[in-house]
């Protein structure tokens, strides 16, 4: 199915809310004139085809509720190195024009952009992460004379390095997780995870890696709010062939994340494939408080 444009205009679809009662389960009678024995199997029998019932019912109405739409993004993570003696009005300059951006060119759907927290082997300072609706998008903004210009005047003057990493992932298919718009993501920490997989482990042993690492952070609804991964498709950037990008609800959730056993046993079961990763984050601000 080709998928659709959106434009902030468009909501979701209202649905109207009904419960559904439970079904009606009738007790067997129980006749005075039985023996007792056959009275307590009768009234075993009718509470196991109530119980029965009911999980039953519970799994349909479970099944029902779990089908989720899916729409394909596309996201596009840049890391910058800026120079050491970057000063406070620099840094704004470079970030407000990155931000801004979006508002000269089609195609972005969402951002988010800050100084990294956590050193790094790489030393990169920065971080940019966009959202694009499809790949055609991703294409003609690397070509934007706009965007050409901003790197010219307000970014590379600031820094001496930078690295691209695009993949392709889903989102549940509504606006605000399509364009992180809502309170939930107004602040929080974004937290990139760049891996090269070894060569010798492409197919099934990274496949198990990300469906593992999927698993994990969905079941974790109260730290997390959103996860995208994929393979890089940014034939300019080698170095690294998947990104992961998750949007954590605060930096304590962050840290519970990190420290908690789970991650941890995924980090350890899958570091012998893992050839090389980069693992950044940052701390993201409302609008209008820190970048405009």
């Amino acid at each position: 199915m080709p998928t659709q444009a959106l434009t902030l205009n468009q909501f979701p679809n209202s649905f109207s809310h009904c419960r559904r009662q439970n079904p009606v389960l009738s007790t067997p009678s129980v006749s005075l004139n039985v023996s007792r024995s056959n009275e307590t199997m009768n009234m075993r029998l009718s509470r196991e085809r109530k119980r029965s019932s009911i999980m039953s019912f519970s799994a349909e109405q479970s099944s029902s509720f779990s089908v989720e739409q899916r729409r394909e993004v596309v996201e596009h993570i840049c890391l910058l190195k800026a120079k050491k003696d970057l000063s406070d009005e620099e840094e704004n300059d470079m970030l407000d024009y990155l931000y801004t951006s979006q508002y000269q060119m089609a195609g972005i759907v969402a951002i988010s952009l800050g100084r990294i927290s956590n050193e790094n082997t790489e030393n990169y300072t920065h971080a940019v992460f966009m959202r694009f609706q499809r790949k055609e998008d991703l294409l003609k903004f690397y070509d934007n004379s706009f965007y050409l210009k901003v790197l010219m005047e307000h970014v590379t003057p600031y820094c001496h390095g930078m690295i691209n990493v695009d993949f392709e992932s889903e989102v549940e298919d509504d606006i605000l997780p399509i364009f992180r718009k809502g309170e939930e993501f107004n602040f929080g920490v974004e937290f990139v995870l760049l891996i090269a997989f070894a060569q010798s482990a492409f197919g099934g042993p990274v496949e198990d890696a990300l469906a593992s690492l999927e698993k994990l952070t969905a079941n974790l609804p109260s730290l997390i709010v959103q996860t995208t991964q994929g393979s890089n498709i940014n034939p300019s950037s080698e170095e690294f062939s998947h990104g992961v990008v998750i949007r954590f609800r605060s930096l304590e959730a962050f840290e519970i994340f990190l420290s908690s056993a789970e991650y941890k046993m995924w980090s350890t079961k899958f570091e012998p494939i893992i050839r090389k990763k980069l693992p950044i984050h940052f701390s993201v601000d409302p609008v209008g408080k820190e970048i405009m």
